[in-house]
């Protein structure tokens, strides 16, 4: 037991002696951990404070410059409000004056027109002479004399102290009119053009105003960003301010405190060095002692039977009753093991040495032990067996869960795609059918193209022979002979041989000219001949008439070329439009019909594998409901089943101890001298070997 006692005081030295280490480690290492923490603390805590000063700084001017934005801007928007105000006064005064300008000119201009038609009694009589003679009374502009004239004119009586005296003739006051209606005109336009400058000014001040608004908008929305990210900035630098400056406090506190604790615990650690050394070498120098071959000796004779200070005299009797006593303290127990009645029983017999006994009490505790082992590793295998079908089981709920998503989505990107592919089917019916109806309408467009081209070509020419017949006959010098008859070479040797030709065949076409034209209704008759008289100058009419004629149509035929031409381009470029758009249309459907032929078998796999992973899922849910009866019995009672197979263990080392001859009290007559030797020599070893 002393000798245990030096290797379990030993372990402890190795073991403390490491934590020692350890100690003394951190504190080399944290010492200058925290000297350079400590150091880049006291250089930070100036650094953001000046930051801190200069942020504030900046702030304070974002918010100055918003100040002045914003008074610029109530500025600008007053400058515009007052703006507006003055030009709908002006607009207004304009609005009065030009209506009342335009209704004197008006009232002037029927005046002139009533005089000069000799109406001036009967316009005398009219609304529009009350308000001539309130224009001329009005207007500055008229001389005394003029305006005398006139209103003695618009009220039909004479002025003067002779009652016959002369009265303004219509001449005079026609050209007073006139001028007074030059100068209202004069004055009208100057009052125009002074409001549309004053609209021109209006519409450059508001546009540099309102441009002056919108860059003072941006600019205040972008210094409140800025004065907000500053102001955000300069608390979070206050705060961490604060916190470098506590924890350099901290730090300061904490290295102060560290030197003592470290120094504290070296002299600490003197001491138990030393006072572990003396407890070894009283161990040590004790086990000599007893260890001596005289100690031993003096031993056999003072204590008989046994040479151990752990074990002292002790009775066979003695053994059987205290071995009996645990045991039956054991099978007073419920659920004690059935072996025990065969070990009490083998006690209580005497004739079995007590070899054969501990033999059985060792077998028990083996089997004990091998139970145990084999709860526990039941235990541990219905555990990681719940944990893994558990795992499992989520697992495959999850994927349940997702494949229904997946399949969810799919299905519903299906559903779109019908519907786009329906929506594309249609819009590509709908281009065939506007393509189908473009080309017949080209076609009938073409047509009477062509038709009117030959008809009108055919009316030219007709027209030509026309004017070419006409000229024959009233202005030869302009008529144009039809070329000579071109004779074959046959005809040619008929004329030779003083043969006759036969008659050449009368020309075809409308009128015997040869011009044809296309199938169509023929033209009225040509008007009968009068009496023969060569008419000149009816002829020339006629046929200026017939060039005109032919203008028309060569300005119809051109337009008509122009026409078709842009029709010819529209259709082609309609047609290439619609080629690539058909083409865009049938590969986006073609697309689109193999990405939902993909969700469809997406679909499928997505229920397959949902109809998998539901299989799998109740398998699962069998296997832990298996388990579940299989394990939840041991589970629930193994710490009540550990604990009794503990306490028979330990009642069955105690009886196998008894048999073997050990009392643990060491209260012995013939040991209390060896006994008050121990105490002296070493305490903690006495309380070892007493317990």
């Amino acid at each position: 037991m002393l000798q245990n006692m030096q290797k379990k005081v030993e372990a402890e030295a190795d073991k403390e002696q490491k934590l020692y280490d350890k100690f003394m480690c951190y504190c080399k290492n944290a010492g200058g951990d925290l000297s350079a923490s400590i150091s880049a603390a006291e250089s930070k805590v100036p650094e953001v404070g000046s930051d801190i000063k200069e942020a504030e700084a900046k702030n304070a001017q974002l918010k100055e410059d918003l100040k002045q934005h914003q008074v610029d801007r109530s500025a600008a928007k007053a400058a515009i409000a007052q703006a507006t105000a003055i030009r709908g006064k002006e607009e207004a005064e304009y609005t009065k004056l030009s209506s009342d300008y335009k209704a004197n000119i008006a009232a002037v201009s029927k005046a002139t027109t009533a005089i000069e038609k000799g109406m001036a009694g009967g316009f005398l009589q009219t609304n529009a002479a009350q308000l001539l003679r309130r224009v001329v009374a009005s207007q500055n502009e008229l001389q005394g004399a003029d305006r005398d004239d006139i209103l003695a004119f618009l009220s039909g009586t004479q002025q003067g102290s002779d009652a016959y005296a002369y009265a303004p003739s219509g001449g005079e006051i026609t050209g007073i009119l006139k001028t007074l209606n030059d100068q209202m005109t004069a004055s009208l336009s100057k009052a125009t053009a002074a409001e549309k400058a004053a609209i021109t000014d209006f519409d450059g001040l508001v546009a540099a105003k309102t441009k002056e608004v919108e860059s003072l908008t941006s600019s205040i929305e972008q210094k409140t960003g800025r004065v907000g990210e500053l102001s955000v900035r300069i608390v979070e630098m206050k705060n961490d301010l604060s916190d470098t400056q506590a924890a350099l406090e901290e730090d300061k506190k904490f290295l102060a405190g560290l030197d003592k604790n470290c120094a504290t615990k070296t002299k600490e650690w003197e001491v138990i060095v030393k006072t572990r050394s003396e407890e070894l070498q009283a161990l040590a120098e004790t086990v000599k002692i007893l260890n001596d071959d005289d100690a031993l000796e003096l031993f056999k004779k003072t204590l008989p039977g046994s040479a151990s200070l752990v074990q002292v005299k002790v009775s066979a009797t003695t053994q059987r009753a205290g071995a009996l006593a645990v045991l039956e303290n054991l099978r007073s127990q419920k659920n004690h093991p059935f072996g025990l009645d065969f070990v009490t029983l083998a006690i209580k017999g005497k004739k079995i040495g007590f070899d054969k006994v501990i033999k059985m009490i060792d077998d028990m505790v083996a089997t004990l032990k091998k139970e145990q082992m084999d709860d526990d590793n039941k235990k541990e295998y219905c555990e990681k067996q719940f944990e893994t079908a558990n795992d499992k089981k989520e697992g495959l709920q999850k994927t349940i869960r997702d494949t229904d998503a997946q399949m969810e989505d799919a299905k519903e990107g299906i559903k779109t795609l019908v519907e786009e592919i329906k929506a594309m089917e249609d819009g590509i019916k709908a281009l065939d059918k506007s393509v189908a109806e473009a080309t017949d309408q080209r076609k009938e467009e073409h047509e009477d193209f062509v038709e009117l081209m030959a008809s009108d070509s055919a009316a030219k020419e007709l027209l030509k022979f026309a004017v070419n017949r006409l000229n024959k006959f009233y202005n030869p010098k302009l008529y144009k002979a039809p070329p000579k008859r071109v004779l074959s070479e046959e005809d040619q040797i008929t004329v030779n041989m003083g043969g006759t030709l036969a008659p050449t065949a009368a020309p075809g076409g409308i009128a015997g000219t040869g011009v044809t034209v296309l199938a169509q209704a023929p033209p009225p008759p040509p008007e009968a001949p009068g009496a023969y008289k060569k008419k000149s100058e009816e002829s020339t009419g006629v046929i200026a008439m017939i060039d005109l004629l032919m203008k028309d149509l060569d300005k119809e035929m051109t337009e008509a070329e122009v026409t078709e031409k842009d029709a010819q381009a529209e259709y082609e470029a309609m047609m290439t439009e619609s080629a690539s758009k058909r083409a865009a249309d049938t590969k986006a459907l073609t697309e689109k019909g193999a990405t939902k032929a993909e969700l469809e078998s997406d679909v499928q796999g997505y229920e397959e594998d949902g109809t998998s992973a539901t299989k799998e899922l109740m398998a699962t849910e069998q296997y832990i409901s298996s388990l579940h009866a299989e394990c939840d019995w041991l589970l629930q009672y193994f710490s009540v089943r550990k604990e009794a197979r503990d306490a028979e263990i330990d009642s069955m080392t105690k009886a196998k101890a008894v048999l073997s001859g050990a009392d643990f009290s060491l209260v012995q007559t013939h040991a209390h001298t060896f006994l008050r030797h121990a105490r002296k020599c070493s305490p903690v070893a006495f309380s070892l070997t007493h317990l």
